[in-house]
């Protein structure tokens, strides 16, 4: 059985970071390993408290999985500090941690910031460079490239700018971009190309990033190729959202095993 390591939060409600990794790792038939970078209390209806986890504790949950159980691919999602960011991308590098899917959770679905503003320029010096894909979205890549995406062709020239800082393959997620489909831009070394697919109309959209992200990781873990691992990714996610269970208050969680109901 092939093995992926979600390096990312802990989501109390279950809909988001590592709780909604490892369900889609192993909606995949993949086998997960975490390392919780952070430890968040939220619901639906928001974050109301997070505290990050100690850079060591993070380093050692990193060495001791990929000592034992070596993943086929890496998965980053919350990192919350700058010092994460750093010894995270440094574990990476020095453990020649394969086929990195970085997610750069900056903001939660209800406006709660779970990256440091400071971690933003960790982020691009230390991190991206590693990445084998990278899956902003809007808000997302306005940080990392100081500019405004109105449009789709905005989408195209944030990927290519994302692109030139270091990740082999850039997607742009286009869910605020408000059109009447699901618009993502993807960047690779050889091409641009739209996916496309009908916009879903639900409040039930908690973790739809990391399920994602997730998911791309997943792929690659069992041998896909990238824009392969791109679009089962994009189809699982729809499937997840199309069968989310309705629960909560406020963004519901997504049905990670809608394949096997």
């Amino acid at each position: 059985m092939h093995t992926a390591l979600t390096i990312a939060g802990s989501d109390s409600g279950g809909g988001a970071g590592i709780q909604a990794d490892l369900k889609t790792f192993a909606a995949h038939g993949v086998y997960g390993t975490s390392a919780v970078t952070a430890v968040t209390a939220q619901n639906t209806l928001g974050v109301t408290a997070w505290e990050p986890v100690s850079t060591e504790l993070v380093i050692a949950q990193i060495e001791a999985v990929a000592g034992d159980l070596p993943p086929a691919a890496v998965k980053t999602g919350m990192l919350a500090t700058a010092a994460i960011v750093e010894a995270v991308a440094a574990a990476i590098e020095g453990l020649e941690l394969p086929k990195l899917v970085v997610d750069p959770v900056m903001i939660a679905k209800g406006g709660d910031r779970l990256l440091q503003e400071d971690a933003v320029a960790a982020v691009k010096t230390h991190l991206l460079r590693l990445a084998e894909v990278l899956t902003p979205n809007i808000p997302e890549a306005e940080a990392l490239t100081g500019g405004r995406i109105a449009t789709i062709d905005d989408m195209r020239a944030a990927a290519r700018r994302i692109r030139s800082m270091g990740p082999r393959v850039v997607m742009v997620k286009g869910g605020h971009l408000g059109t009447d489909d699901a618009v993502d831009v993807v960047c690779t070394p050889d091409a641009e190309f739209e996916l496309r697919g009908p916009r879903i109309a639900t409040r039930h959209t908690h973790g739809t990033g990391c399920t994602l992200a997730a998911a791309i990781a997943a792929n690659l873990a069992v041998g896909h190729p990238v824009e392969d691992a791109l679009r089962a990714a994009r189809a699982y996610l729809e499937g997840a959202i199309r069968h989310a269970p309705g629960l909560g208050q406020g963004h519901g969680p997504l049905n990670h095993f809608w394949r096997l109901y």
